[in-house]
């Protein structure tokens, strides 16, 4: 039992946090309860009035035990404040009630899958450059000359997973004027943090479904683009990646329901659709053509179109959340032709990733580049989530920080994935 004084810690920890679950203990099946903290609620007292913020607010001021959703995916943990793909940062976001958790698959020089955005980003997700492992790397580091920027190239199929385990997890970033290793580790963007950032610990594919199924998510993994030649020393080929990946699942006994495996290569998603079938009917087709010329605005732009993705058997596709809504005349968030399009060929949709790319005051950056005049305030989150989730029907949104996500989709009851009526 807790001490009178923990009880009122607890008490005026909730009073701060207008309705935060900070105090609750282990539910009856010995999970850890949902915490959300106070961002949600400072996200609610941000926004603009309305009836949305009513309805937000009423939920906030009515403290209950908050649910995890499937709504709510946890894109790399939680890397808004925790060193993404690593055990603090996932335990995180399971903490606030990602029912989804990802680990970005890529692969080591001895062919075992370790979880990392991607293949060649350990200069900057990890301290490799501070450590003997170094020597390893494509390419060493190089620092700023008054010119050119500072730069290095460490990939984990530079080092074998032996040696990977031995690294520790970071913020991901970099100083591109440093002229020391030190200085160039030190690239942490202002509106994150480096307060949890002493003990990232990495993670292989295998421990992640080990750490998954401890929590009590489900699992999303997504198969990187190889940044070597393929077949990589001259066997291993782009479908032995694809099947060692779901091979893991199967071997750990995780039923195809629990995973969402997910590629922005289409010939992935096909992969599994035609060889791993139970698992391939969950595949997650990430879109990122907007780089190859798609416009969310003109369906011209969209090679495969909707219906083709469909007829594949693609049931599942997710591009960065700014393609899923555009404004209208009067400057309000509204779904966009690409949306509708997914929505009518029978597509399910998840959108990625909120609170990716820093406060919205400025307009939000990349991720929220289509609808920017109808931002001005960090509370614009809220709003923006509401039209994914009611008018454009999404089943789930990745976030850097799913406390907010959960907090929203517990409040109104988006617990478990339910598409609305086509508007």
């Amino acid at each position: 039992m807790k001490s009178i004084w923990a009880w009122k810690a607890c008490i005026a920890t909730l009073a701060i946090s207008i309705g935060t679950a900070a105090c609750a203990g282990h539910g009856s099946d010995g999970k850890s309860s949902v915490e959300l903290g106070p961002r949600p609620y400072y996200l609610v007292a941000d926004m603009d009035e309305g009836p949305l913020k009513q309805a937000l607010q009423d939920c906030a001021s009515r403290p209950r035990p908050q649910q995890a959703s499937d709504f709510s995916i946890g894109h790399r943990g939680a890397p808004l404040q925790f060193p993404e793909h690593t055990e603090e940062s996932y335990r995180a976001a399971a903490r606030m009630g990602a029912g989804i958790v990802e680990c970005d698959v890529a692969f080591t020089k001895d062919r075992e899958l370790v979880c990392r955005h991607s293949q060649c980003d350990l200069h900057t997700t990890t301290n490799i450059l501070d450590t003997d492992l170094a020597d390893q790397c494509s390419e060493p580091f190089s620092p700023f000359d008054g010119s050119n920027p500072a730069s290095a190239r460490c990939c984990t199929s530079d080092i074998t997973l032996a040696q990977f385990k031995t690294l520790t997890g970071k913020m991901d970033g970099a100083n591109p004027r440093a002229t020391t290793v030190e200085e160039y580790l030190k690239g942490t963007a202002g509106w994150r943090t480096d307060l949890y950032s002493q003990s990232g610990t990495l993670l292989s594919h295998r421990e992640s479904i080990a750490l998954f199924q401890e929590l009590g998510v489900k699992m999303t993994p997504e198969l990187k683009a190889p940044q070597v030649s393929i077949p990589y020393q001259g066997e291993y080929r782009q479908q032995d990646y694809a099947k060692q990946l779901i091979e893991e699942y199967r071997q750990a006994g995780v039923p195809p329901r629990d995973v969402f495996p997910q590629s922005f290569n289409l010939e992935d998603v096909r992969y599994w659709i035609g060889h791993h079938p139970r698992y391939g009917q969950q595949a997650v087709y990430l879109d990122g053509r907007d780089s190859e010329g798609l416009d969310p605005q003109n369906p011209g732009t969209w090679q495969p179109d909707m219906d083709t993705l469909a007829g594949y058997g693609v049931n599942i596709i997710a591009p960065p959340l700014w393609m899923l809504v555009t404004v209208d005349e009067r400057n309000r968030i509204v779904p966009s032709p690409y949306a509708r399009a997914a929505r009518a060929a029978g597509l399910d949709i998840i959108a990625w990733s909120l609170e990716r790319s820093g406060p919205l005051a400025n307009g939000g950056g990349w991720y929220y580049q289509s609808v920017q005049p109808a931002i001005n305030n960090d509370g614009d989150t809220f709003t923006l989530l509401d039209v994914l989730a009611r008018d454009v029907g999404v089943i789930g949104v990745f976030s850097d920080w799913p406390a907010t996500t959960s907090f929203y989709a517990s409040c109104q009851k988006f617990l478990h994935a339910k598409r609305p009526a086509l508007p």
